[in-house]
Parts: structure tokens; C-alpha cells; sequence
């Protein structure tokens, strides 16, 4: 299934030109939150956040370590 919404950005065009839009992929796949917000940010830092998109896929790995580690 193809949700309309999917065909569209809303406030820029970071994700445009992936064939597959990354909300697109992380909800067919059943991906969690946390995981999902790692795709997100490592996918657009080049086109949109850079370094600070990087440092919150950092942060997100972080709490996903810890996490798993049970902290």
C-alpha cells in the first residue's frame, strides 16, 4: 500500500531525491522509533543539518546501547 502522503514534503526537500523516502521505509518495515529517528538523521545530515544531524544519530545510538543494555 501507498499512503497519498508519502508523495509529498512538508518544509523542504531533503528526502526528495531518495526513491524511497525514509518515513516510507521505516513504517513498512515496522522499525521503532528510536531506530527509525537514526535513519532519518544520518540520511538528510548531508542535505540539510550536517554535523548537528549527525550528533543526534549519535545521541540516538546512545540511547539505543543503553537501552538494550537494560540502563
Amino acid at each position: 500500500f501507498l499512503f497519498i502522503a508519502f508523495k509529498k514534503q512538508v518544509g523542504g526537500s531533503h528526502y526528495k531525491n531518495y526513491k524511497i523516502q525514509p518515513v516510507e521505509f521505516i513504517i513498512k518495515n515496522n522499525i521503532g522509533f528510536v531506530e527509525g529517528n537514526i535513519i532519518k538523521y544520518i540520511l538528510r545530515f548531508k542535505e540539510k543539518g550536517g554535523v548537528s544531524d549527525l550528533e543526534k544519530a549519535k545521541h540516538y545510538i546512545e540511547l539505543l546501547i543503553d537501552s538494550s543494555k537494560g540502563k
